[in-house]
């Protein structure tokens, strides 16, 4: 099964959206996606800081 492009996923969440939503929160449901999706590829090309550590640099605040 081939993956869904990008376009078609913004799609497919607008259409997710009630009738009645406005710009403005198509806009910000897109761009939260958008940052899971970059976040998930940071995960999986080991990019990401873990949690522990994290946590760590916090308590150091």
């Amino acid at each position: 099964m081939q993956p869904q492009s990008l376009k078609q996923e913004a799609l497919d969440a607008i259409a997710r959206l009630p009738e009645s939503t406005d710009m403005e929160e198509i806009i910000y449901r897109l761009y939260v996606l958008e940052n899971i999706r970059r976040g998930q590829q940071d995960a999986k090309q080991d990019k990401s800081t873990p949690a522990e550590q994290i946590l760590q640099d916090i308590q150091k605040w």
